[in-house]
């Protein structure tokens, strides 16, 4: 009795202390994690470390999630479940300079009511109409606010980046400056300066856009400073720079200013506009723009006479003159999308289709100590082509016929990182009217000349130009004495997530894409794929045999019914019966191949059933037989001892 009574007690207590030290573990341990993932998904970069450890001020944020809905969506609740772990994890990281609630946001309840007033998106989840919520609120000490309405999944992979950003952004709550350097009238649109005096002034569609996020403020070409504050130069087009401005953009990126920079073989757009007031046509102007004293110093280079070509991408456009109007791919013109896109990068990861127009090559230079990751490229049913036969009167029916692919996957747009050494060796020589204005006034202190970068530049490029012209992304309606603007591509996105990404900081900026947490079953995946394609190329031999066999049956047959002179003898009779014999064997073979088809799919499936379901009581009955064997042998030689 004393035996079972301790037995009993001890099996109460184990489970007493079984239950306490999941809950305390829960409550001690919740943020503690072993991240052993392939894709160290769960691990927070060391950009996102320095961030939240460089919070000044303290932010409240609120993740609204309907766990309750979430409960009848497996997908949902798991994803929700890792929102929540990673703020979380972030709260632990700030040295609790966030405070993070997680709010159930119930049909018709005050939490429902807060979620509304902040801006989150609810989402039908249920037949009584109820709402899903599963967004971010967050606020800082001034009351600045910021909202992601809905976590979509489809962007799980860019979860920390969002993340990260949300919380840069309430630390840095007014709007980026963006600097513009342009040859292209931005302000006035595409009739210049001309069409505004006339009260004809249209600016750009992409000026618009920029506003929309950014303070932006237009350089003049000549500057020989970038205006303080400036926090992204964009470089549009910006041809015939002086020394000192193209020395002022040179130091301004090598002391960690960021820019995007738009180059162009030629610029269609360019060649479109009206010639400056009182000066004729250049005859002799190429319409092509380039930064080659920069560029050759950072490593990389556009060829000034050829274009990227693409048979894959071609744009369709109408051809030929009046009479004979016809549909054909212009080569020069390139509607990239797919594969074209880097979805790995936040700035295309999104994107649908880019518009660009007779677009340059980027290439690194040999010796480069710089990185180039494209962005934008062609396929490799591309070529390099001159850009002579475009300059003048483009025929898009010479270009299709002459295209022969060089199989190369060119780069028109991308990424440029790494350590770079500055294209100057001191500022240059300033003009003597202005030199001698500087001797009139009070001469200010010089900066001191960088002759290398201070860290890693961080630069997009993109050999393009027209793709910001409005014709190549978006149309212009009028409806009730109102315009709007309707995007027939993703141009002006393109634009806006590469400021967006550029203003951040550098260790935003170095966040890439993460895995998904719904890893596909890549081992079944490749076996369904092999048995595919031996099914298709067995299947599509046996469906031409029994083709064949009816055809033949059917030729025969249509043969005895023509007439009373068509009668079949003995031997089409008995072919007839053997292609009959042939058509059964040919559709059972064929249903055999198609049952082939899984077979390794169910094994494997069997095999992974049997490892997660029976492996592991196998495994412990195993131990524990022999367990009891020893035990048992430990006895006998016990009892044989005593005995002895």
């Amino acid at each position: 009795m004393n035996r079972q009574a301790l037995t009993f007690t001890g099996l109460i207590i184990a489970a007493v202390l079984f239950f306490a030290v999941n809950i305390l573990s829960d409550g001690l341990f919740r943020s503690a994690r072993l991240d052993l993932t392939q894709s160290r998904l769960f691990t927070v970069s060391e950009g996102t470390r320095n961030v939240l450890a460089s919070l000044e001020e303290p932010l409240t944020l609120r993740f609204f999630f309907s766990s309750k809905i979430a409960n009848n969506v497996p997908q949902l609740r798991t994803y929700g479940n890792r929102v929540r772990d990673l703020l979380e994890e972030y709260a632990t990281l700030s040295n609790g300079k966030i405070r993070l609630e997680v709010i159930d946001p119930e049909p018709f309840s005050d939490a429902e009511d807060r979620a509304v007033e902040f801006g989150l998106q609810g989402v039908p989840a249920t037949a009584a109409g109820d709402l899903f919520y599963f967004g971010l609120a967050g606020t800082n000490s001034t009351d600045d606010t910021e909202v992601i309405a809905f976590f979509q999944q489809e962007k799980e992979q860019f979860l920390e980046y969002d993340l990260t950003k949300f919380v840069y952004q309430l630390t840095e709550p007014d709007k980026p400056v963006v600097g513009v350097i342009t040859s292209l009238p931005l302000e006035f649109g595409p009739g210049g300066l001309q069409a505004a005096m006339r009260g004809q002034s249209q600016p750009y569609g992409i000026l618009e856009a920029m506003r929309q996020f950014f303070d932006v403020r237009i350089l003049k070409a000549g500057d020989t400073e970038i205006e303080e504050g400036v926090d992204v130069l964009v470089l549009l087009h910006a041809r015939n720079l002086t020394d000192q401005t193209l020395y002022a953009i040179d130091q301004f990126v090598l002391g960690g200013g960021r820019a995007l920079m738009f180059v162009d073989p030629f610029a269609e757009t360019a060649a479109q506009l009206p010639p400056s007031p009182g000066q004729p046509p250049d005859p002799f102007d190429t319409h092509g723009s380039n930064l080659t004293r920069l560029f050759d110093a950072w490593g990389v280079g556009m060829r000034d006479d050829v274009f990227v070509g693409d048979r894959v991408l071609a744009t369709k456009v109408n051809a030929g003159d009046l009479s004979r109007r016809q549909i054909i791919d212009y080569v020069a013109w390139l509607t990239l999308r797919d594969t074209a896109l880097n979805r790995e990068d936040v700035v295309t990861s999104q994107l649908g289709v880019v518009t660009v127009a007779t677009p340059g090559s980027l290439q690194l230079k040999e010796g480069a100590t710089t990185t180039l990751t494209p962005l934008l490229v062609s396929t490799s049913e591309s070529m390099l082509i001159e850009a002579e036969k475009v300059r003048r009167s483009p025929d898009p029916q010479a270009l299709l016929t002459a295209f022969e692919a060089d199989e190369a996957e060119h780069v028109i747009a991308g990424r440029l990182t790494g350590p770079v050494k500055s294209a100057f060796d001191g500022p240059p020589p300033k003009p003597e009217t202005e030199a001698a204005e500087e001797d009139s006034e009070e001469a200010a202190e010089p900066k001191p000349h960088r002759a290398e970068s201070d860290g890693p530049v961080n630069l997009i490029l993109v050999a393009d130009a027209d793709m910001m012209d409005d014709r190549f992304w978006l149309q212009r309606q009028n409806l009730l004495g109102q315009q709007f603007l309707v995007p027939t591509s993703a141009n002006a996105d393109f634009l806006v997530n590469a400021l967006d990404n550029l203003a951040g900081s550098d260790d935003l900026i170095s966040l890439r894409s993460r895995a998904r947490s719904d890893r596909p079953f890549v081992v079944i995946q490749e076996i369904q794929r092999r048995a595919e394609q031996q099914f298709l190329a067995k299947e599509t031999a046996l469906t031409e045999k029994l083709e064949q066999a009816e055809q033949q049956i059917a030729d025969l047959q249509s043969k005895a019914g023509a007439g009373d002179n068509a009668i079949l003898t003995a031997q089409e009779n008995a072919a007839i019966e053997n292609f009959r014999v042939e058509m059964l064997a040919t559709r059972k073979e064929l249903r055999a191949v198609q049952h082939d088809l899984r077979k390794d799919i169910e094994s494997l499936e069997a095999l992974i059933k049997f490892i997660n379901i029976g492996l592991v009581p196998l495994v412990v009955f195993v131990l524990a037989a022999i367990l009891a064997w020893i035990r048992l042998q430990r006895r006998k030689a016990t009892a044989a001892l005593k005995q002895a």
